[in-house]
């Protein structure tokens, strides 16, 4: 079978259901936890930042990019979401992304979406961060030790979500761990400089036009806070566009499992929405794409939104 690129994302079947259940325990734990950190955390501020790097990240995942030896990848996000509203905020963010790929586009499987959003949010989240703080304490806060710390970090976010990834796929009895591992960091570490190079390029645009945001996620009140919403879901959206020219070549994993043997196992969906980032009732290639990652660039939007909100309206209730 022939999977639609999805750097990361892993489909049904590649896992045992046992070591998919694991996963599912793990993210719920993960989120229950998120959801308590950023209750004392978010504020007012942070509502829209949170929509509109979930925009974003989501929009641009859907642009895979060629990379060597005839293989794609496309940003993770975890580690740019970490850097601007920290890794907790970052684990939200990235489940709701992921959640919503799965659920209406059937990018990743429903089985194993614990272990997406352990791998691709968690994981980059959390390294990501760990990196970027590490790093800017050794070589300092100038702008290009923020640009330089923000490209290792989504480098390394990358290499351990896919070491993370090896060990399931061993646990689940797809590939044995000292054959998986070496393939799938090699593929890796091409891919990660993309990811470091978005990850880089966002944050210096950030530090370039609204430093403030990259204190905490502090930014300025009142009207000015309307148009930098408008302005970041604007730009999100002028990242959608871009959706029909994603590489059609095989992903990281993809590339692994046909190499390794087990691209087989994985399981078509067992129902169709927008169905490989198109809309069913939409002719024309470029435009049903673009409609329906526009679609789900907003349907994200609204959910980190009303996830941010909840969280700040708690806080400001002294729960």
């Amino acid at each position: 079978m022939l999977l639609r690129p999805e750097p990361l994302h892993i489909p049904d079947g590649f896992l045992s259901p046992v070591v998919a259940v694991a996963g599912w325990i793990l993210a719920m734990i993960f989120i229950s936890i998120a959801i308590r950190q950023t209750k004392n955390q978010l504020g007012e501020r942070q509502v829209p930042l949170m929509g509109i790097l979930a925009a974003f990240i989501f929009a641009a995942q859907a642009i895979n990019f060629p990379v060597a030896g005839g293989t794609s990848g496309h940003l993770l996000g975890g580690a740019l979401a970490a850097i601007v509203v920290g890794p907790w905020a970052a684990t939200l963010i990235m489940s709701a992304v992921i959640g919503v790929q799965a659920l209406l586009f059937q990018d990743g499987g429903l089985l194993v979406m614990g272990w997406n959003i352990v791998n691709m949010g968690v994981i980059t989240a959390f390294t990501g961060y760990a990196i970027y703080k590490l790093l800017l304490r050794i070589i300092g806060q100038g702008r290009g030790a923020r640009i330089g710390a923000a490209f290792a970090a989504g480098w390394f976010s990358v290499q351990i979500a896919a070491m993370a990834t090896s060990v399931e796929l061993a646990a689940s009895g797809t590939s044995p761990l000292k054959f998986v591992l070496p393939v799938m960091v090699g593929v890796h570490l091409v891919i990660g400089i993309g990811e470091g190079l978005i990850t880089a390029a966002a944050v210096g645009v950030i530090q370039a036009s609204r430093p403030d945001v990259l204190i905490a996620g502090e930014r300025a009140p009142g009207r000015r806070l309307a148009v930098f919403t408008a302005v970041g879901l604007a730009f999100a959206l002028l990242v959608a566009l871009f959706s029909p020219l994603a590489s059609s070549s095989p992903d990281g994993l993809e590339r692994v499992a046909a190499e390794m043997g087990f691209l087989a196992l994985g399981q078509d969906p067992t129902y169709e929405i927008f169905p490989g980032y198109t809309l069913p009732f939409i002719g024309g290639e470029a435009l049903t794409t673009i409609l329906a990652v526009t679609v789900g660039t907003m349907i994200v939007f609204g959910i980190a939104w009303l996830i941010a909100r909840t969280s700040a309206v708690r806080e400001a209730a002294g729960d």
